[in-house]
């Protein structure tokens, strides 16, 4: 085939446009690499392996823990709340290490380790650039020694007279039961989280803080419970001339009312008519933010607020260690009813006279619903009792109330006791107190077991308190209860060895965790 000679020929575009790359050898193992981009005439895996550039970071480091409280020290003076393995805790071992900041980190996690070691092993990943052009990547792991130091919020705890502030709680009654159940509601609000000490005295209750506002919060806390009134007072410790620095401990008495649930109370006359005109001889049924009163012969009730009570206070005219045994020999319902009272006709006798006389006695009661013919109830016996109480020397002395004063006045119904043998199926917690150097006298702690009872009992009778507290189950007891149950229920014949009422189980939490609490039963 003949080819002209004026014909173009097609060349490669390659072989006209592109130049060829200058190729040289690495100087280390000879590698061909690209001469215009290689540094220092090494090839990417001889720089990886002759340049380091994890050089001046720490390879050791040491971890101050507390071991009282589980906080870690984040210098120079913080102690920060982390889990192990946390995003917390990674983040303060990459802040613990040294030339770290010189380059960048592309991921960090830890390595198992056995949990007894006290040891940390943490991987990290990081980048820099070693030549222009040339960035190397390294994985290096980093060890923590993990060492005990005590932080000064717990070396605070653990040493006297370091509080700030403390709250004085105080009330002036023969019992505690009102102290019993404001400990049930600390407890379950945990408002007492704050406060690095917690004594007992004879006739309340100190908690310490080591900062005025825990305290300050705590009071909060308390006159949204209870009608308290609170005083502040303040002591100062220390003064620096030079920059003006006053260094001051605050003190905050908080002082309960001295009326309780089932008190028989006889308020002022012209008291009983501001607050809608009840009879001055009343019952306090309840005691919450306010002090809640029942005319047991009409049901009318009465709430007195906490600046009422604090402006013109009074003392109840009786307490539940005064109350009387009855048995009802007849009741007859009247009709009205208010909430869970039902006001009733009935006539009731002395429990130790029976036997002895025949003498019984009329009386309104307000426990008409409960109440039947054969019941043992308790209450409040006025026929020839002296009080030296000048507000009911004024009732006796008035012509309008004189006359309704009752013989009787019943307070609640009275059950049969399970035998001391026999346990709940729920318990209590209770806070860690200071215990005193000296041991309480055995009628202290018969007063104590006594007030302990009285407080149970009322939480097993009384569902509106049972619900502003956090009761637990007793799980062996309950294990007794339903073992029980199933035999009666497979045998069919006999009843329960149960006395009194019995919380329901499914009122009662599954979990108890002491945490530093004491068991009650």
């Amino acid at each position: 085939m003949a080819m002209d000679i004026d014909t173009p020929v097609a060349l490669p575009v390659r072989a006209l446009n592109q130049p060829t790359n200058a190729t040289i050898l690495c100087c280390n193992c000879g590698a061909p690499i690209d001469g215009t981009q290689a540094a220092g005439a090494l090839c990417y895996d001889c720089i990886k392996l002759t340049v380091d550039i994890s050089e001046g970071i720490q390879r050791e480091a040491t971890l101050l823990m507390c071991r009282d409280c589980d906080r870690w020290l984040s210098p120079p003076n913080q102690w920060l709340v982390a889990q192990p393995e946390s995003r917390e805790l990674l983040a303060l071992c990459l802040r613990k290490l040294r030339g770290l900041s010189k380059v960048r980190i592309i991921d960090a996690s830890f390595i198992w380790t056995e949990p007894h070691s006290r040891r940390i092993k943490v991987k990290i990943t990081i980048q820099q650039e070693a030549f222009q052009g040339t960035i190397l990547q390294q994985t290096f792991e980093v060890e923590y020694v993990q060492n005990y130091q005590q932080c000064p919020d717990c070396a605070k705890s653990y040493t006297h007279n370091t509080w700030r502030a403390c709250v004085q709680v105080r009330q002036k009654v023969p019992h505690k039961r009102t102290f019993l159940y404001l400990e049930q509601l600390i407890l379950k609000h945990s408002a007492h989280k704050d406060a690095i000490n917690i004594k007992e005295v004879s006739d309340g209750i100190d908690f310490f803080f080591a900062a005025r506002n825990g305290a300050e919060k705590f009071v909060d806390f308390l006159k949204s419970v209870a009608p308290v009134n609170a005083k502040k007072s303040q002591e100062l410790i220390s003064v620096d001339i030079h920059t003006s620095t006053k260094s001051y401990k605050f003190s905050y008495s908080v002082e309960l009312v001295p009326i309780c649930k089932d008190d028989l109370v006889a308020l002022p006359l012209k008291l009983a008519k501001q607050v809608g005109n009840i009879s001055p001889l009343t019952l306090c049924y309840r005691v919450g933010t306010s002090v809640n009163l029942l005319d047991p012969n009409t049901l009318q009730t009465a709430d007195i607020s906490t600046p009422i009570y604090w402006r013109s206070p009074f003392t109840p005219l009786a307490d539940v260690q005064e109350l009387t045994e009855f048995i009802v020999m007849n009741i007859e319902p009247l009709g009205p009813r208010k909430g869970r009272f039902l006001l009733a006709e009935a006539e009731v006798a002395r429990a130790s006279d029976l036997g002895v006389n025949d003498t019984t006695y009329m009386t309104r009661t307000h426990l008409g619903g409960i109440l039947h013919a054969g019941d043992s109830v308790m209450g409040y016996h006025l026929e020839g009792t002296q009080f030296n109480n000048t507000a009911f020397d004024a009732i006796e002395a008035s012509k309008n109330y004189a006359s309704a004063i009752p013989d009787v006045m019943l307070v609640k119904k009275h059950y049969p006791r399970r035998k001391k043998n026999k346990s709940r199926n729920w318990r209590l917690k209770r806070m860690a107190k200071e215990e005193s150097e000296m041991l309480p006298r055995k009628q202290d702690q018969a007063r104590q077991e006594r007030d302990l009872e009285m407080f149970m009992r009322d939480l097993e009778e009384d569902d509106d308190i049972r619900q502003t507290v956090a009761l637990f189950k007793a799980e062996q007891r309950a294990k007794e209860l339903a073992d029980a149950e199933s035999v009666m229920d497979e045998s069919g014949e006999g009843e329960s060895d149960e006395e009194g009422p019995v919380i329901p189980m499914e009122q009662l939490m599954d979990e108890f965790e002491e945490m530093g609490m004491e068991d009650a039963e």
